[in-house]
This record gives structure tokens, sequence and C-alpha cells, in this order.
């Protein structure tokens, strides 16, 4: 059995959505300028392309990575529909849409794959949200001064680790 095969279209799409949510929620909680933006959202696009080029080794992340180089947009399409949440008005909304994406995510792996699998997830999460909060620097301008990675995306990486691991955060 294929391991996409244990999951609802919708619980699928909020899988393959994890990682992407687990970077939003850090773009939304220090905000760029379009430049910092366009480095965060790449980042997440890095990531998941290390993650297909490194042919990953468990059943789950195989299945994203060829499931993110195979679908269409018109199967895109279908999967968003499924999708009900109400659009953010600000970037508050957008980062608790964000978290509870991940953890939407999070209980669907962890309710149906290989512990295994929940393991690799949940690193792929981190990873993300590690790589996007380092992508650009915060609070600068015309990029003189800042910091890599600022308060608000430190809380929100923490955030993160509570999400993915609650027992073993302080």
């Amino acid at each position: 059995m294929n391991v996409k095969d244990s999951f609802s279209p919708q619980e699928w799409f909020r899988v393959m959505n994890g990682p992407g949510r687990a970077g939003l929620a850090v773009i939304a909680a220090s905000p760029s300028g379009l430049t910092g933006l366009l480095a965060e959202t790449g980042a997440i696009s890095d990531v998941i392309q290390e993650m297909i080029a490194s042919h990953p080794t468990t059943p789950l992340l195989a299945a994203m990575a060829e499931a993110y180089q195979h679908t269409t947009s018109d199967e895109l399409k279908q999967l968003q529909a499924t999708e009900t949440a109400e659009r953010a008005r600000n970037l508050d909304e957008t980062k608790t849409q964000a978290f509870e994406g991940v953890r939407q995510a999070l209980w669907a792996v962890s309710t149906k794959a290989t512990p295994e699998d929940v393991q690799a997830y949940k690193t792929l999460l981190l990873r993300v949200a590690e790589r996007v909060a380092g992508a650009a620097k915060e609070g600068g301008f015309l990029g003189l001064g800042g910091v890599q990675v600022s308060d608000a995306e430190k809380a929100a990486i923490q955030e993160l680790r509570t999400l993915v691991e609650p027992s073993t955060t302080p």
C-alpha cells in the first residue's frame, strides 16, 4: 500500500502543506521587506528541493517527494477546494492559521505513519522554519544593520518546537 493512500485527500493536502505552513508561521512572525520575503519563501522551496534530491529514506518523505514532483495544477486545485479555512485578515491571523495547519498535518502524520516517518516529518518542519528564519536579516535598512534571526522568529520556531515535541521543550 502506498503511504499516500493511508491519508484522505484533505489529510494528504495538509501533510503536503505542513512544511510551507511552518515557514509561513515564521514569515508572519517577523515580516521582511520584499527582498527578505523572496529569500524567506525561497528557503521553503530550497528545503523541499533538498529533500527531493536527497532521495528520502522514509516512505512518507519519499511519497511527498514524488507528489511534489508530479502533482498537476488541476490536482492541486481539487485539493485546495477541500480546504475551508477563512482568509487571514492580518499577520497574527496568518501565523495562527499557519500553526493550526501544522498542528493538523502533524496529527494526520502521527496517527497514520510509522514512528520513523513521524520523526522525519517533524525534522522537515523544523528545518524549514529554521532556514526561513535565517534567510533574510530583520530590522535593518537597505541591507545594513539588523539581525539574522529576530526575536519574533525565534519565538515562532520555539512555538513550532513545542508543537513538534511537546514533552521535550521547556
